[in-house]
């Protein structure tokens, strides 16, 4: 697989004392509303099959436009029971270096008007 042999020629992420990257492999994971399954799976693939020192970020920006709105349960913005879920993953699963994002106000505010 491509991220196996990413981290095979780069390694895990290494950052300088300033936080600036040097070398190694980031991994971006976009949360998907009712995606639970699929983000443990990924988690855990990260995890056993590539290293549990690996970077990753995961994103909270998912946001349905166009025809992604006339399928459930991608048809409204992430919950966040969603995130807070693929964090509890990442953390069972041993993954050790979590960039985690915090839900920006104003998406909590909109999402409890519905």
């Amino acid at each position: 697989m491509a991220m196996q042999e990413m981290h095979r020629q780069v390694g895990d992420l290494r950052l300088e004392p300033s936080g600036l990257a040097r070398r190694g492999l980031l991994i971006r994971h976009l949360v998907m509303p009712g995606g639970r399954g699929e983000t443990e799976e990924i988690l855990r693939f990260i995890a056993s099959e590539i290293s549990c020192d690996s970077y990753v970020n995961l994103m909270n920006q998912y946001h349905p436009c166009g025809p992604a709105a006339d399928f459930p349960p991608l048809g409204g913005p992430l919950t966040m029971e969603d995130y807070r879920q693929a964090l509890e993953i990442a953390k069972q699963a041993g993954i050790t270096r979590l960039d985690k994002r915090e839900f920006p106000d104003l998406l909590q505010r909109l999402y409890h008007l519905h």
